[in-house]
């Protein structure tokens, strides 16, 4: 009988003892759960993998024919879409060596307009073979080339006609007569226009990298030089006349010329550095400096007082051939 008992005692121990157990194994999987719960919400949602988009890219090729005979000069192959038609003149000039880029003109159709070298070929193409049209454009040379040749030759052929260099003028006549003060004062004019158009070509203007044909070139400096010739001969000529109201004419034309002369400058200084307001250029408005102030009259005041500086030229040494080079100048 008492062992019985002792083993009932000792069954209602062990079974407690598995239930206290059981409960606290509970507990701990609950707080488990809960932190494990608790730390996904706190590392947030999950980030899917972003899926590699492997891109293709689509290649051109480009046929040139001639623009005259439409025989076909060469194939330019292997041309993506970014690429620019100064691309496939490089491309053409290394399979043509003999046209370099600045000499090909290319045409989506005969006859029409070249394409800008910007321009490109994904904005063209209608399929993946495009055909241009190609044209020679000759010898070409660079736009600053063009603007020094032009200014530097009439500063240097004044000053020819105005040291009375023995195969222009007969010297016998030159040698007796005294030059008027308008002479000199009209060299001195004469080489502060060209020099002022010089300084800024180099530092001020912002010059096109493009190219022209040789023979704008060639029409600009005999338009310039040309004039520049007959307009120092009558000038520094021993016989030449000077102007009708003496002195006071040629004080006073002078200063006018130098006037006009600094508002071109300082003109094309603001006109080189526009205002920008976010993506878009704003037109050049008048400020602190004086000469600016044209602007509130003209829209264009450098053209204003280059008119101004030729008239003023005009007017203080009163010759016929400034007269008629500032009439087609303007």
């Amino acid at each position: 009988m008492f062992k019985r008992h002792k083993s009932l005692t000792s069954e209602r121990k062990r079974e407690i003892f598995s239930r206290g157990a059981t409960r606290s194994t509970l507990k701990n999987d609950l707080r488990n759960f809960h932190c494990l719960s608790h730390f996904v919400l706190s590392a947030g949602p999950l980030k899917s993998t972003p899926v590699v988009k492997h891109s293709r890219t689509t290649h051109f090729e480009i046929e040139i024919l001639d623009a005259q005979t439409r025989k076909q000069i060469c194939i330019v192959d292997k041309v993506t879409q970014i690429s620019t038609i100064q691309d496939v003149k490089q491309k053409f000039h290394k399979t043509c060596p003999k046209w370099y880029p600045s000499r090909v003109g290319l045409q989506l159709e005969r006859g029409g307009p070249f394409l800008k070298d910007y321009i490109t070929i994904q904005s063209i193409a209608a399929s993946s073979i495009v055909t241009l049209y190609f044209t020679d454009l000759g010898q070409q040379v660079s736009w600053i080339t063009v603007f020094l040749a032009e200014y530097t030759g009439p500063l240097l052929i004044y000053l020819l006609f105005y040291l009375r260099i023995p195969y222009i003028y007969d010297m016998k006549e030159g040698s007796g007569r005294l030059r008027h003060p308008v002479v000199h004062v009209a060299c001195f004019c004469h080489c502060i226009h060209y020099i002022r158009y010089l300084l800024e070509t180099l530092f001020v203007h912002k010059v096109s990298a493009g190219h022209t044909p040789l023979k704008n070139l060639i029409k600009g400096c005999a338009f310039y030089w040309g004039f520049t010739s007959w307009i120092a001969y009558y000038i520094n000529h021993p016989q030449y006349t000077p102007p009708s109201f003496g002195n006071r004419q040629v004080t006073i034309s002078a200063i006018n010329f130098l006037i006009c002369e600094a508002g071109n400058h300082f003109i094309n200084v603001v006109l080189s550095h526009p205002n920008h307001t976010g993506i878009n250029a704003c037109f050049p408005s008048p400020n602190y400096n004086p000469f600016t102030w044209m602007f509130f009259l003209v829209s264009c005041p450098n053209y204003t007082y280059e008119i101004g500086s030729w008239i003023s030229f005009t007017v203080m040494t009163q010759t016929l051939p400034v007269g008629i080079f500032t009439l087609l100048m303007n």
